[in-house]
C-alpha cells in the first residue's frame, strides 16, 4: 500500500496588474513571514494579446498550511484582486 504524500498547499491570488502584484507579495512576506518569496505569473486573457489585458498571480505555497485564506482573500481584495478558489 503506498504511502500517503504529504498535501502541498498552493493559494493563488490573481491581481489586476504587475505593480498590485508586486505590493501583495512584499505584503505577503511581511505580513506572513513567508520563508520564500511568492511567485508572480502573468496570466494574458484568453484571446488578448495586449498587456494591458494581462491579470497577475501571485503564487504562494503553503506546505505547512499555516496561511488563513479569508486573510489572503482580504488582501488581494484590498487591491482589486481575489484568492482563486483551489482546484
Amino acid at each position: 500500500m503506498p504511502e500517503n504524500d504529504p498535501v502541498n498547499v498552493r493559494h493563488v491570488l490573481v491581481l489586476p496588474d504587475r505593480d498590485a502584484a508586486d505590493e501583495v507579495a512584499r505584503e505577503l512576506i511581511d505580513r506572513f513571514g513567508l520563508p520564500e518569496e511568492p511567485r508572480l505569473v502573468r496570466d494574458a486573457l484568453a484571446g488578448e494579446d495586449d498587456a494591458e489585458d494581462a491579470q497577475w498571480l501571485v503564487v504562494v505555497e503553503d506546505p505547512e498550511e499555516r496561511l488563513d485564506a479569508s486573510a489572503l482573500d482580504g488582501l488581494a481584495a484590498d487591491h482589486d484582486g481575489w484568492l482563486e478558489a483551489p482546484a
